[in-house]
């Protein structure tokens, strides 16, 4: 028996090994300005993007006068809008449908709504301010970090990440600069300006804020770590995740992506590969691994009202792994394992807590433009329906 767990632990690294060789190449090219069409998957071979349609709204079905409660808004990566969906009855996704789509910029990565029900989304141009209620773009914010032309794509220059500090005051968004480190950037929501800047690591995927709102965490994707910002006085400090270790560079699939910040503790929680659950004490550095079950590589990541973890599942980047899912982990660290048809990227969760909305957007090929709704407390099917083009950020309104 231990000689076959001795050959079955060989053949996984061996696995690992390839798929790094493979995706170093793929990086490389990236950065030499050779990106394709098509990406190479574990074996060598192209993959090509999934057949999408687009549902475009339809105006007699957009709301009158103020918006819906329940409403969700997503970003569409793959256009310069952001569109209001229906989630359907009971927010079950039966009947689901777009309402209504906003221009706000391009390639719209990362949005968060306040409690005043504005939105603030990350676009390749800079942070665009919607009244959700009206559905209108009230401003564009510009960045003050230069990262190159307004572009699409899963490399692209400008916001990703974004989040807002719980008194309402901030908003803290990430900027990516193609080559190089990035930047968060602060901006005050009564005067709609930058007010600070603060160096982080590569593309930060996502940004965070602490329980008390006093640091700001960076998910440095391209640079295996997360940089904490002091609010105050915007001073940083960067914090290695990288339980598979940092081998393979930026051709590396095993690099930290989304985070969800406990509550209760202030830690922060990092999925990886469906396999390693990353929880990160900010105010130590130190990182205690915990086991995960579905064995898929994993991007969004949410916490609903009670503590129950939710992590999206993008699919396969190896022979060895699982097709795409939802996990559901409970405080507890048990696991429910939803499969979803096709690759995701980002998650959402309804107020009671019983609904998890799951975008098809994707940052790589093999994207959908729709939601996925999965029933949290049932064992229903997960119901998909078109909505948005190629969607990432998602919020519920």
């Amino acid at each position: 028996m231990n000689a076959v767990r001795g050959r079955r632990a060989r053949n996984a690294r061996r696995a690992r090994n390839a798929r790094r060789l493979t995706l170093g190449l793929v990086a490389a090219a990236v950065l030499a300005g050779c990106a394709a069409a098509t990406v190479p998957d574990s074996s060598g071979a192209a993959r090509e993007p999934a057949a999408t349609g687009t549902a475009k709204p339809d105006p007699k079905d957009a709301p009158r006068g103020r918006t819906p409660e329940g409403t969700l808004l997503v970003a569409d990566f793959g256009a310069d809008t952001v569109t209001f969906v229906d989630p359907g009855r009971n927010g079950s996704g039966t009947g689901g449908q777009p309402l209504a789509s906003v221009r706000v910029g391009t390639a719209p990565y990362g949005l968060v709504v306040g409690e005043d029900g504005r939105a603030w989304v990350a676009t390749a141009e800079g942070v665009a301010v919607v009244d959700t209620a009206r559905r209108t773009r009230l401003a564009l914010i510009p960045y003050e970090t230069e990262s190159g032309p307004a572009t699409t794509g899963e490399y692209r220059g400008g916001g990703m990440g974004i989040a807002l500090a719980p008194d309402g005051r901030h908003v803290y968004v990430g900027v990516n600069v193609p080559g190089g480190d990035g930047t968060v950037e602060v901006i005050d929501t009564a005067t709609r300006e930058v007010t600070g800047t603060a160096p982080v690591g590569r593309r930060p995927f996502d940004v965070d804020v602490s329980p008390d709102g006093d640091e700001v965490y960076a998910t440095d994707h391209d640079s295996f770590d997360v940089t904490a910002v002091d609010a105050g006085t915007l001073k940083t400090r960067r914090m290695e995740v990288a339980p598979y270790g940092t081998e393979g560079g930026l051709g590396s699939w095993l690099k930290p992506h989304y985070a969800a910040v406990r509550p209760e503790d202030g830690r922060l929680l990092l999925p990886f590969e469906g396999e390693r659950l990353a929880v990160l004490d900010p105010r130590t550095g130190k990182v205690e691994i915990e086991r995960m079950t579905a064995n898929t590589h994993q991007h969004g990541a949410a916490l609903t009202p009670d503590g129950t973890l939710l992590a999206v599942g993008t699919g396969p980047i190896g022979t060895d792994d699982e097709d795409a899912s939802l996990t559901v982990r409970s405080p507890d660290g048990e696991e429910r394992v939803v499969p979803l048809q096709g690759p995701h990227e980002d998650v959402t969760v309804s107020s009671d807590g019983r609904w998890a909305y799951v975008t098809g957007g994707f940052t790589r090929d093999g994207y959908w433009n729709g939601i996925t709704v999965v029933d949290l407390e049932g064992d229903a099917d997960p119901v998909r329906f078109q909505a948005g083009s190629r969607p990432l950020g998602i919020a519920v309104l």
